[in-house]
């Protein structure tokens, strides 16, 4: 199936910038824990939205995005969702990108990805 990593990105203040979750195969990050540890049950954003969803949830938790994209990383297909949250003030992540897995054959894309940037970026 998968781990899960988490990769973030400060400046030169020790500020995050980013934050991402991943659900794959490679080594990327640091790789997070299985459930039954002292680390949180399950990475997710403030909505409920993890890194291993169904696409379709993306939308059901934030609407439509403001584009939608093709993507590709490793060489896989993907589709990127993107959201611009500089509505919601500068102490928020403005910026959240979801990559996604490509619907195919009657099945839904799945989140294989979930970035959310500062307002810096």
């Amino acid at each position: 199936e998968g781990a899960f990593f988490l990769n973030l990105d400060v400046d030169n203040s020790d500020v995050v910038q980013f934050i991402r979750v991943s659900h794959g195969q490679g080594p990327s990050g640091a790789r997070l824990p299985k459930q039954n540890s002292n680390f949180p049950r399950a990475w997710h954003t403030g909505h409920g939205l993890a890194a291993d969803a169904l696409a379709t949830r993306v939308v059901q938790l934030y609407g439509e995005p403001d584009s939608r994209s093709p993507s590709t990383k490793d060489g896989q297909q993907l589709e990127l969702l993107y959201y611009a949250f500089d509505w919601a003030g500068t102490d928020v992540p403005q910026v959240m990108e979801v990559l996604c897995t490509v619907a195919k054959d009657g099945k839904p894309g799945q989140v294989v990805e979930i970035t959310l940037a500062a307002p810096s970026l």
